[in-house]
């Protein structure tokens, strides 16, 4: 009794959350065209799951004019989860959940009537539907947003600041070792990356530290977390680096570094690989999501299966061992980059979709004001 007391005290939004309910009722989401000084010709929207909007809204919204979506994850066609990950009953409409506890999680089933309260809306909205990678636009074709008029748009990079640079030169301004194997991981509070896999990387890096590799000292960096300073691993030095807001600073890192290293159970299409790429360094991922659209295995870096430690720890190894192949694969993904990620070449992919929409909305619906 004392529970459900509290649970009334806080409101709608924890009463839902206790029956298993996403909450949508954010009635400010209506006025968004009020925001703007005038009237915008479409409206872009992206995550949707953080708690702000409601997702009603996007079919009065849509009615009025053109409604863009980029997704960046499973939210939109599930019943309550970010990733699905191995489970494939968004397909047909969740309930009898298997991982509840997924983020963003309910203490309860509701995930049928969520994904028929989400279907319900797409059915009355006019949307279109982009995605950053093939891999999460064959999961749209097959989920209740379908079907929608799909483009698949990959994330861009700004060139200007990721880029091949000196290694030296970064390293002397970031206080690294000249002659260190230096490794790279982009490190975050855990329950803000519940599907990255540190663990992964913790037990690649822990293998890789206990072979003998010469007389050069093994640095990992691990950037964006919360801790700061250093730890030890073996022979092998773990700094930790706090979340850093700079981009150039972001990207001396990657310029500093001789691998980054990227581990998931769920990715979309993650922009610091396309940063490590952008600054010529090769990658060791595990496949998953649109990953292996990025990394060009055996060509930009190596890709290995989700949780394998000894394989990433292998790929590691067959790099920092072999200079020219690193060198080889450094200049792969630079061109790489240059070729396939420009943020120029985003922005004007985009650009060409509102022209799209605009031309197709107002056709098909020539009454919309």
């Amino acid at each position: 009794m004392r529970r459900w007391l509290r649970i009334m005290a806080e409101g709608p939004p924890r009463i839902a959350l206790e029956l298993g309910r996403e909450y949508f009722n954010y009635p400010g989401s209506r006025r968004l065209l009020t925001l703007s000084p005038a009237r915008p010709d479409v409206v872009h929207a992206h995550n949707l799951h953080g708690s702000y909007f409601d997702l009603h809204a996007l079919a009065v919204l849509s009615h009025q004019l053109p409604l863009a979506l980029t997704l960046h994850d499973d939210w939109m066609l599930t019943g309550h989860c970010a990733y699905a990950l191995d489970c494939e009953r968004w397909e047909s409409g969740c309930g009898r959940c298997p991982n509840l506890a997924t983020y963003p999680g309910l203490p309860k089933d509701g995930t049928a009537g969520n994904w028929r309260r989400k279907r319900r809306i797409y059915q009355q909205s006019r949307l279109y539907v982009a995605t950053p990678s093939c891999w999460l636009l064959d999961r749209v074709s097959r989920s209740m947003l379908s079907p929608r008029k799909l483009r698949q748009i990959p994330n861009g990079v700004d060139l200007t600041v990721f880029h091949s640079s000196e290694r030296a030169k970064a390293r002397a301004e970031l206080n690294i070792h000249q002659q260190a194997f230096v490794l790279l991981f982009t490190a975050v509070d855990p329950k803000r990356g519940a599907f990255k896999d540190y663990a992964t990387i913790e037990q690649a890096f822990r293998i890789v530290a206990g072979q003998a590799l010469g007389e050069a000292p093994i640095v990992f960096l691990a950037l964006g977390g919360e801790q700061e300073g250093e730890t030890r691993a073996g022979p092998a030095v773990i700094r930790h680096i706090p979340f850093e807001r700079d981009q150039t600073t972001v990207a001396r890192y990657y310029q500093a570094c001789d691998i980054y290293l990227h581990a998931a159970r769920a990715d979309t299409f993650p922009n610091t690989i396309l940063e490590a790429l952008a600054c010529g360094r090769p990658v060791v991922a595990t496949a998953v999501g649109g990953i292996p659209e990025q990394v060009d295995d055996g060509r930009t870096g190596f890709l290995v299966a989700p949780g394998d430690a000894a394989a990433m720890a292998s790929r590691i190894q067959d790099l920092l061992g072999n200079e020219a192949l690193r060198k080889e694969m450094s200049n792969q993904a630079a061109a790489e980059a240059r070729n396939r990620y420009d943020l120029a070449r985003q922005v004007d992919a985009y650009l060409a979709w509102y022209a799209e929409i605009l031309e197709d909305f107002y056709e098909q619906y020539p009454t919309s004001t």
